[in-house]
């Protein structure tokens, strides 16, 4: 925990310029609320201080495993929602504050309120923002969330960290596989890996598709390089503990979920946030990427989907099937001409015929 004092953030000149230069994509969110980004007192009147709080999420290694495996960020790898597990501490921590602190009012905050937690904590000493954008800590790398406690009373506050341990290291902007690194600390959100396959409500662009790789929800790349996170030290935080089949994922086995089965496997995980429509596009891209012959029958099922979305990524997917995969060449290619004879939805339908213009293996 640190305490930092309520001020403006000092990062919101560059959060001015980021969101001009178009970098936050399709989260409008970000730009709409941007005044309330402005000062902590627009989310709590009369706020002076701030306690920001780290929790460690760092658990078990990436694992290889599966016909079809797909690599989910480690965040995201636990029964719970995080947001679920931080909400009722800070509420009883800020319960604890006003004991302390008559008259005390306070406002818990865990990512979904407009609040620059990265400059907050950086301001209460916990650590600096890397190249990679992330807070880091000299002690326990980047793999922990945020949280702060938003209060009325006036605390003392901790000393701002004020040095870059990152010197000269450009590792997290060099491993990016889609160059989403405009320079050290900017980042284009709509070539991170983690927007594409979480927050964009479309599919990615197909300069970017083969990028993706693996990775099914989210992206970890940036941080597996830092050479800050060789001290993280693994959680002891039970919910963080991986689920049966998060590390990795078998893409397969998600096509056999209709939308009541996806709801009741993901609802209370980080992966619902992607709903159904989201994740199996993302399991398209990744079969169309890695072509493991057990792909080819998901994504047969897949290009029949109800949801256009779905179908698209899989005509995209089976066109590398047609491609690059001798054995399926030929059924790929006849699966693609027999649903372009159906398709009504212009999506779908020009992923098809790009597909179908494919070199055939």
């Amino acid at each position: 925990m640190g305490v930092a004092p309520a001020v403006a953030p000092p990062g919101l000149g560059a959060f001015d310029d980021w969101l001009a230069a178009g970098y936050a994509g399709q989260m409008d969110y970000l730009a709409k609320r941007r005044a309330a980004y402005s000062h902590p007192d627009r989310l709590l009147d009369g706020a002076r201080s701030l306690l920001v709080l780290t929790l460690d999420y760092l658990t078990d290694e990436p694992q290889n495993g599966g016909e079809a495996p797909g690599r989910i960020s480690r965040y995201a790898w636990g029964e719970a929602d995080y947001h679920d597990l931080l909400r009722p501490r800070l509420h009883a921590l800020a319960d604890r504050l006003k004991e302390l602190c008559p008259g005390a009012t306070t406002r818990c905050v865990v990512d979904t309120a407009p609040l620059m937690e990265r400059d907050f904590a950086q301001l209460g000493g916990l650590g600096w923002i890397g190249k990679n954008t992330l807070l880091l800590s000299r002690a326990a790398g980047s793999y922990f969330f945020l949280a702060a406690i938003v209060t009325s009373a006036e605390l003392p506050t901790d000393a701002p960290l004020q040095v870059d341990h990152c010197g000269t290291c450009t590792a997290c902007l060099d491993a990016c596989p889609t160059q989403a690194f405009v320079g050290p600390r900017v980042l284009d959100a709509t070539r991170c890996i983690s927007y594409l396959t979480i927050e964009a409500p479309d599919l990615a662009p197909r300069s970017l598709r083969a990028g993706i790789g693996d990775w099914l929800f989210g992206c970890d790349v940036c941080q597996e390089v830092c050479p800050w996170n060789r001290r993280a030290q693994p959680s002891k935080e039970s919910g963080f503990t991986p689920r049966e089949g998060a590390n990795p994922t078998d893409l397969v086995a998600l096509f056999a979920l209709d939308e009541a089965a996806f709801r009741q496997r993901y609802r209370q995980t980080p992966l619902w946030r992607a709903k159904r429509r989201g994740l199996l596009r993302n399991a398209a891209i990744v079969l169309g990427n890695t072509l493991p012959d057990a792909g080819f029958a998901a994504l047969q099922r897949g290009v029949a989907d109800h949801e256009p979305l779905v179908r698209a990524a899989c005509a995209w997917a089976l066109g590398r099937y047609a491609a690059g995969a001798a054995a399926f060449a030929k059924p790929a290619r006849a699966v693609l001409i027999e649903r372009a004879a159906d398709e009504s939805d212009p999506l779908v339908h020009d992923e098809i015929v790009v597909a179908l213009e494919f070199p055939a293996a």
